[in-house]
C-alpha cells in the first residue's frame, strides 16, 4: 500500500510517497491524502471498470532487452534529401513501428500499424509517403486524424521533414476559417491533413476531390471510431480512387476496427509492435480522497511537490476543466487549458505554452488524450475518472514517452 504523508509541524511541506508504510496523523486532517492498492469495481458512464486496472508498477526500462532494428534511417531507400532532413532532426535508428512498417510502405503495400502511443507512428508513415511524392510530384496524399491538435502536430512534423523541399500541405480542421482553408486548397499542394467533419464539408463543397488521391492515411483510427466519425470516414473512403495505397494506424484493435480494416484496405500487411494495454514504463496508481477532505487541496499539495514538474490533468467537462485551470492559477500554479469551448487558435496557444514550459500544468478534456506528442510530461493525473478504460489508456499515454518513465495517478472519491 502507498500512503501520502504530510508533516503536521510544517504546513508548507509537500506530499511524499512511501511504499509499504502506513501513517496516521490526526493533526493533518483536511490536508492528508492516501494512495491505496485496492481492487474493487465502480460504475462510470454505464461501464464497470476495476480500480485495480489503474494500479500498475512500471517495469524499469533498463530491464527490457532493447529493440534491435534491422535498419538505420540511412539504410531506407529514401531520396537523399529526405535522409539529410532526417539527419538534421537527429534520427539515427528507427523505432520498432518505423523499422518494420517503412519498408512495406515504400513497396506500396497497404499497411495496418498497431503500436502503443509515443512510439513514432507519425514518422513511420510521413517519411515514406514524402519519398513517394518526390518520386511522383503528381501524387496527392490525404491524412485523416480525429482531432484538430493532432492535425496541426502532424502538419508541423511534415514541415520539419520536408525542410526546403518544394512540397506543400494544407491543414483542414474545424474551429478554423473554412474560407482560408479553401483559399489554401486552391494553391499548389500535395498533402491535405484534416479532421473527418471538415474534410467531408470541403468534399461536399467540391473543393476537395478524393478520387484524385492515390494515398490515404487513417491515423488514430480507433479514436475516430470512438468519437462517432464512422459515417464521415465511410463518406470519404467511398469517394477515394479504387486503386490507392491505404495506411491504417491505431493503438488498439477490436471487432469494429477489424471490420474497418477489411472494408477500407486491400490485402494489408499487419505490423503489430504493441507491448500491452498500457505503456510498461508508466507507473500507475490511485489517489483515494478521504471523506471530508477537499479534492482540490489534495491536488494542490501534489502539484507543489518538486517531482510534479510537467503535469497533464484530465477532467470530464469543458466547464470543469476551465474552472480547475483558473483555480490552480489563483493558487499560484502556472496553468492553462484546452477544451471544446476554445477556438483552434486559443487551444494551440495553450499547447504551445505547455510544450515550452511557460505553463507547468495543462488541464484538458479527452480531446488531448490521443496522438499529441508533448515532451517530458512527468505526470498524468485523472482528476475526473475516464468514461472508458480505453480513454484511460490513451490519457496516460501522454507520459512515459520515448523510453522514459512516467507516472499516472487517478483520483478516486
Amino acid at each position: 500500500m502507498y500512503k501520502g504523508n504530510f508533516n503536521s509541524n510544517n504546513r508548507s511541506s509537500k506530499p511524499s510517497f512511501h511504499r509499504g508504510q502506513k501513517t496516521s496523523n490526526p493533526s493533518s486532517r483536511g490536508r492528508s491524502f492516501s494512495v491505496h492498492r485496492k481492487s474493487g469495481r465502480f460504475n462510470n458512464s454505464g461501464q464497470s471498470i476495476s480500480i485495480s486496472r489503474f494500479i500498475c508498477k512500471a517495469d524499469p526500462v533498463m530491464d527490457e532487452k532493447p529493440y534491435e532494428p534491422k535498419n538505420a534511417f540511412v539504410d531506407f531507400s529514401f531520396d537523399d534529401r529526405i535522409k539529410a532532413n532526417v539527419a538534421i532532426k537527429g534520427y539515427v535508428l528507427p523505432t520498432p513501428i518505423q523499422d518494420q512498417s517503412i519498408p512495406e510502405i515504400l513497396k506500396g503495400s497497404d499497411v495496418v500499424g498497431i503500436a502503443n502511443t509515443g512510439t513514432g507512428k507519425t514518422a513511420a508513415f510521413l517519411l515514406p509517403i514524402i519519398d513517394k511524392v518526390l518520386k511522383n510530384i503528381q501524387e496527392k496524399v490525404l491524412i485523416i486524424v480525429p482531432t484538430r491538435e493532432l492535425a496541426v502536430q502532424i502538419n508541423q512534423e511534415f514541415i520539419d521533414f520536408r525542410g526546403q523541399l518544394k512540397l506543400f500541405s494544407v491543414c483542414c480542421v474545424g474551429g478554423a476559417s473554412i474560407g482560408q482553408q479553401i483559399s489554401s486548397l486552391r494553391r499548389n499542394h500535395n498533402f491535405i491533413i484534416g479532421t473527418p467533419g471538415r474534410l467531408k464539408d470541403l468534399i461536399e463543397r467540391r473543393v476537395i476531390d478524393p478520387s484524385r488521391f492515390g494515398t490515404i492515411v487513417l491515423d488514430e483510427a480507433d479514436r475516430m471510431l470512438d468519437m462517432g466519425f464512422i459515417n464521415d470516414m465511410r463518406f470519404i473512403m467511398s469517394r477515394m480512387a479504387t486503386v490507392r495505397q491505404t495506411l491504417f494506424f491505431s493503438a488498439t484493435v477490436n471487432r469494429e476496427i477489424d471490420g474497418l480494416i477489411k472494408e477500407f484496405l486491400k490485402d494489408p500487411i499487419t505490423i503489430s509492435v504493441k507491448t500491452g494495454e498500457t505503456a510498461k514504463n508508466v507507473d500507475q496508481d490511485i489517489v483515494r480522497v478521504e471523506r471530508g477532505v477537499e479534492k482540490i487541496k489534495v491536488l494542490h499539495n501534489l502539484l507543489t511537490s518538486p517531482e510534479f514538474s510537467k503535469v497533464l490533468i484530465f477532467g470530464r467537462t469543458k466547464h470543469g476543466v476551465e474552472k480547475l485551470s483558473q483555480e490552480l492559477d489563483k493558487r499560484g500554479l502556472r496553468s492553462t487549458s484546452i477544451h471544446g469551448n476554445k477556438n483552434q487558435n486559443k487551444r494551440q496557444q495553450a499547447l504551445n505554452a505547455f510544450k515550452s514550459d511557460n505553463a507547468k500544468i495543462l488541464v484538458a478534456t479527452d480531446v488531448a488524450a490521443r496522438g499529441l506528442d508533448i515532451p517530458d510530461v512527468s505526470h498524468v493525473i485523472n482528476y475526473d475518472l475516464p468514461a472508458t478504460y480505453e480513454d484511460y489508456v490513451h490519457r496516460i499515454g501522454r507520459t512515459g514517452r520515448g523510453g522514459k518513465t512516467g507516472k499516472a495517478l487517478t483520483f478516486i472519491d
